[in-house]
C-alpha cells in the first residue's frame, strides 16, 4: 500500500515520495521467524549456547513449576514479576535457563514449553559431517595437510607449483600452519 509524505527538500519546496506502509499487521510466529532470520544474519549460525538436550518429562516439569507458580498450562504471563518466577523456577529444576535474546519470545505457557522442547545442538555442519557415518567412498579429511618445501618428506620438498607461495592469513591458522615463499627465478 503506498501513501504520499511531504519531504522539505529545501526551504522553498516540498517533494512528494511514496512510501510503503511500514505498519502491517504480521503474525505472531511471522515476527519471531524474522526476528531469528535477522539475528542469524548478524551473528552467524553458530553461537556460543549451552547445548541442551531435553529430558523426556520436560513438558510435565514445565507444567508442575507453572502451576506451583499458580499458572494455567494455556495461559500467558500476566505481568513480569510472574514470568520471572517461572523463568527462575524453570532454570533451577533443569539447569538450562532462556537466553536473554529469547525472553521476549516466551509470552505464555506453551511458548516456555516450546523451547524447552527444542534440543540445541552446538556443534558446526562440519563436525557433525565429520563424526557422521559416511559411505565407503566418501571420506572427509579433518585436518587437512599443507605442502612446504623444507617439511615435506614424500616428493623431497619439490612441489607441483614450483614459483607459487603458500601464504596463511588467517590469525588462528597461522598458528597451526606456516607458510613459504616460494624461490623465484627472476628478480
Amino acid at each position: 500500500m503506498l501513501r504520499n509524505v511531504l519531504l522539505p527538500v529545501t526551504r522553498t519546496n516540498l517533494q512528494i515520495i511514496p512510501v510503503r506502509n511500514a505498519q502491517k499487521k504480521l503474525p505472531k510466529i511471522d515476527k519471531k521467524i524474522q526476528a531469528a532470520a535477522e539475528s542469524l544474519a548478524a551473528r552467524g549460525f553458530l553461537r556460543p549456547n549451552k547445548p541442551w538436550d531435553p529430558p523426556a518429562n520436560i513438558e510435565e516439569t514445565i507444567v508442575k513449576i507453572c502451576t506451583d507458580n499458580g499458572l494455567k498450562s494455556d495461559s500467558e504471563f500476566e505481568d513480569l514479576g510472574k514470568k520471572f518466577a517461572v523463568l527462575k523456577a524453570c532454570y533451577q529444576e533443569t539447569g538450562y535457563s532462556v537466553p536473554n535474546s529469547l525472553l521476549h519470545t516466551i509470552e505464555c505457557v506453551d511458548d516456555l514449553k516450546q523451547f524447552y522442547k527444542t534440543p540445541v545442538e552446538t556443534k558446526t555442519p562440519f563436525d557433525v559431517l565429520v563424526k557422521m557415518d559416511l559411505p565407503k567412498n566418501l571420506h572427509i579429511q579433518e585436518n587437512y595437510v599443507r605442502f612446504h618445501p623444507e617439511k615435506d618428506t614424500l616428493f623431497n620438498g619439490k612441489s607441483a607449483f614450483p614459483k607459487s607461495s603458500t601464504i596463511v592469513t588467517g590469525l588462528k591458522t597461522r598458528k597451526k600452519y606456516e607458510g613459504y615463499t616460494a624461490k623465484r627465478s627472476w628478480p
